[in-house]
């Protein structure tokens, strides 16, 4: 069986077609790994480490290749295509550094003239099960600090971005041994063998509630460590003393950059009476600023939807959420797969654009009476993934950080942009396992072992 990939800003631009690896050939590519992760696990970390540092080079160089298949084929704006790029360079350098930390610590052993140690070594192989949206980034903070660590990384991206994930490997993939680094492509039946397969130590997951609630469930149940990533639906709260206009630009990008196709997107604007009808025209002005058509274009902001389903879903929740339409709310007339920059004001907190993830240049908009109403609306979803607040006072922006219920909070900052080398993940329905990037992913790519020395 075959799959596609194609241009979301014209569809009539096919970027490839290839077969799906299936239960064999997944499992065909764990065998590999296990092999290649036996040789791997024992290779120096200073080793590793320049391997890493290579990899990084090599993404640097073909940097703008890589740019223009990102934005080709998943219609990121340029400028963010090119950030990301960059983003992935950094990463790698970032965790060819990290392969050179202590592996582990002494203890006080029981008896003075024996040695105790806790040591981190690498779990085996990884199966990295990645999105479209962000085809370089999030593929290489999962794969590496994996390859730092010592395991063997087979990633298995998202269909809509196989032609990006083919390229990577066909940049890093030599500089490393032999099937340390694989793709495995095709959709549900590959990532299911790949997840029950007993010879994959550890799963990685970013993408939908959905999907990643099965994941979730179906690797634990075979005692796989597990992480998952499962996105948001992300308030920015406006208090009456913020910086409007600072605020109403800040979450325009928020909500609206690369169409909305982040999960750390801002999906719902509270803002406090006091403001509100000020703040309102402030953000629609600021939405209605953004560049829309064309990634390839250095101007362009927003950008297509990844799919004619995903644009249909998200005027389906417009419909369905009631409300006042402020701006948008339409397909633009381009052949791609373009939906106009929506803001929605809703009466009430209740709707599809007020409790799930849309995924799309689409904000619904909310009054609050109070400080406290707004974190009242704020914390009632069952996602978590990242928070904002504006406001000038910096006591009570440090009060109401305890008070929010996300992995990330941001104060007088958008809720969209994640840092590398800090852990990332959300509560509730958000994530599930151990935090990714930063030192936080040793705990997950690595265990501990205790081992007691007696002369």
């Amino acid at each position: 069986m075959t799959f596609t990939s194609v241009n979301p800003h014209n569809p009539a631009d096919l970027i490839g077609e290839w077969d799906q690896a299936g239960r064999d050939g997944a499992d065909a590519a764990v065998g590999r790994a296990l092999k290649a992760a036996l040789v791997w696990r024992d290779t120096p970390g200073a080793a590793r480490a320049q391997a890493l540092n290579s990899a990084a080079a090599a993404v640097e160089l073909r940097a703008s290749e890589l740019t223009d298949l990102v934005v080709r084929e998943v219609g990121k704006p340029v400028t963010e295509a090119r950030g990301e790029v960059a983003r992935g360079v950094a990463i790698l350098r970032y965790y060819a550094q990290a392969a050179l930390l202590p592996d582990g610590e002494t203890l006080p052993a029981t008896d003075p003239d024996q040695l105790l140690m806790a040591r981190h070594v690498p779990v085996g192989v990884a199966a990295l099960l990645t999105p479209w949206n962000f085809p370089v980034a999030i593929p290489l903070w999962k794969a590496a600090p994996s390859l730092a660590y010592g395991n063997a990384a087979l990633l298995k991206p998202s269909s809509a971005a196989a032609a990006t994930a083919l390229l990577l490997s066909e940049i890093i993939g030599p500089l490393l041994p032999a099937d340390v680094f694989q793709v495995v492509l095709g959709g549900a039946q590959t990532a299911r063998a790949l997840i029950d397969n007993t010879s994959v130590a550890a799963v990685s997951f970013t993408g939908s509630s959905e999907v990643g609630r099965d994941v979730s469930a179906r690797a634990a149940a075979r005692g796989c460590r597990v992480q998952a990533e499962m996105g948001g639906q992300n308030p920015s709260v406006v208090l009456g003393d913020a910086d409007l206009d600072r605020a109403a630009t800040a979450i325009a990008y928020a909500a609206m950059g690369y169409a909305g196709q982040k999960c750390t997107a801002t999906s719902r604007v509270i803002v406090a009476d006091a403001v509100y009808c000020d703040f309102r025209d402030r953000l629609t002005v600021a939405v209605q600023a953004l560049g829309v058509v064309d990634p390839a274009d250095a101007r362009t902001l927003v950008g297509p939807v990844i799919d004619a389903g995903a644009r249909a879903s998200a005027l389906e929740a417009v419909a369905a959420s009631g409300g006042r339409v402020l701006i948008g709310g339409h397909p633009l007339d381009a052949p791609g797969f373009y939906l106009a920059p929506t803001v929605v004001e809703l009466d009430s907190p209740a709707g599809p654009l007020a409790t799930r993830e849309v995924f799309a240049p689409v904000a619904a908009l909310i009054r609050a009476d109070s400080a406290d109403h707004a974190i009242s609306i704020a914390n009632a979803v069952r996602y978590g993934l990242v928070a904002a607040v504006f406001t000038s006072d910096l006591g009570h922006a440090l009060r109401l950080t305890r008070r929010l219920e996300a992995g990330m909070i941001k104060v007088n900052a958008p809720t969209s942009g994640v840092d590398f080398n800090a852990p990332f993940g959300g509560c509730k329905e958000s994530s599930y396992g151990p935090r990714e990037q930063g030192q936080a992913a040793r705990g997950f790519y690595t265990e501990s072992r205790t081992v007691l020395i007696a002369p």
